[in-house]
């Protein structure tokens, strides 16, 4: 594709609804965090906060310092859906959103970290020049035009999440066994009417298929007219059936709203005609602008950004073993629910002077997320065990030794060792290397 292409001018209105719908969205999802009493649960009461490898030099802050980021992260939220001190918006609700869900690995969803790059592209995105506060304060012009690839970046970031996720379908366990569908389906049994449906066989196997193959193809679908609303629609029965088996917070209302920047520039004007006429926004005189030339800067950071999110989701073939028990690589790569894993980790803490060896009381330090979550992931497991050492140390104990015992069931296989038994974790370093004290 010819730089060029970057620049041609399409009309401005898919990127207009998207700013206006996404910034909805996250404006109810922060407010249903902060009643949820998520601050509390995920930043203050805990004792240890587990960090992203890279990222160890983001702490938690105080309580006031908290509850003020998720304060402004509402009111950005609300900048940003209506244009309002846009740039400013775009800017303090990435900063803000990355902050806080780069505090603890814990709390990692897919949808999170969608969320924080969409942030980050509509820094750079006009979305205020249609229909906004800041035109109609006259602080930036009305333009119905905007170049292609504004629109195109967020298409692309959309393709990036199902077409990725459709992909990583593609294994044995998802299709030939079903899993672990198998396994999570008939736990639904005591739904009405579909209940008794979901507790047969093959329905995971036809879901299975089914979701591959949704997947794989909906970027396409949308992408092309004549299958656009057949594609949406499937979309949204998919997230609402998923919605409502699983629990996957606002996932599903983020991709139905954000899959219609899919839809015609048409279509979205008469949507944004209808909105105006129901709230009687009168907007500035509109301005025809055909002739965009991004700046070169711009289009070298706009493909490295393409680059970079097309080859990341794949570092986990650098890794040897089944990266669902390995976990390596498997963040950032757009794996949306593809196993059932679980497992129960007993630490042992011995005395290197003494060599008296204790049980570790893991509920003394994390809570009960913590908790499920450390034991069945490599890098989270190693960075307790280097907790637990410090731990110890203030209390006494001489150069302690930590160790694990880690039993890890993947998609109803019986327990297993995830990790070496004898192995003193906390000496050990996390790097991106692989782990070769995991079991294989």
């Amino acid at each position: 594709m010819r730089l060029a292409k970057l620049d041609t001018p399409v009309l401005v209105y898919p990127l207009v609804t998207f700013r206006i719908l996404f910034g909805l969205v996250m404006l109810l999802s922060t407010i249903r965090f902060i009643s949820l009493g998520w601050i509390d649960d995920h930043y203050i009461d805990p004792i240890i906060h587990f960090t992203y490898y890279g990222f160890s030099w983001i702490k938690v802050g105080p309580p006031w310092l908290m509850y003020t980021l998720h304060a402004l992260m509402l009111f950005a939220a609300l900048g940003i859906m209506l244009g309002a001190f846009y740039r400013l918006s775009a800017i303090v609700f990435f900063l803000s959103f990355t902050y806080v869900e780069l505090i603890d690995i814990t709390y990692y969803l897919n949808h999170y970290y969608f969320v924080s790059w969409v942030s980050l592209l509509l820094i750079l995105l006009p979305a205020n020049r249609y229909f906004s506060y800041d035109v109609w304060r006259k602080s930036v012009p009305s333009e119905n035009f905007t170049p292609w690839w504004t629109i195109a970046v967020l298409q692309f970031m959309i393709a990036l999440v199902y077409t990725f996720a459709g992909l990583a379908k593609i294994n044995d366990h998802w299709l030939m066994e079903a899993m672990p569908l198998k396994i999570w389906l008939p736990a639904h049994h005591h739904l009405p009417v579909v209940g008794n449906l979901l507790s047969q066989e093959w329905i995971a196997y036809a879901f299975s298929w089914a979701g591959m193959l949704f997947d794989c193809s909906v970027f396409f679908l949308l992408l092309y007219k004549p299958t656009r609303i057949f594609a949406w629609i499937t979309l949204v029965f998919f997230h609402a059936i998923t919605g409502v088996l699983f629990q996957i917070g606002v996932f599903p209302v983020v991709m139905i709203s954000a899959s219609l920047i899919f839809f015609s520039p048409e279509w979205h004007h008469k949507l944004l005609l209808s909105i105006q006429k129901l709230i009687g926004y009168v907007g500035n005189s509109t301005v025809f602008n055909h002739s965009y030339t991004t700046p070169t800067f711009v289009k070298v950071v706009l493909i490295c950004f393409v680059v970079f999110h097309l080859l990341f989701p794949w570092r986990y073939i650098l890794y040897p073993g089944n990266i669902f028990w390995t976990e390596e690589g498997y963040r950032f790569s757009w794996r949306v629910m593809l196993m059932e894993k679980a497992g129960t980790a007993t630490f042992y803490v011995k005395d290197s002077l003494t060599n008296r060896e204790g049980v570790v009381d893991n509920s003394e330090f994390l809570n009960s997320h913590q908790e499920k979550q450390m034991a069945m992931q490599p890098d989270m497991i190693l960075q307790y065990a280097k907790f637990l050492r410090a731990e110890f140390i203030k209390r006494g104990l001489n150069d302690p030794l930590v160790r694990a015992e880690v039993y890890v069931t993947l998609n109803g296989a019986p327990s297993r060792l995830l990790i070496d038994p004898t192995v003193n974790i906390a000496a050990l370093e996390d790097t991106w290397k692989t782990k070769n004290w995991i079991m294989p």
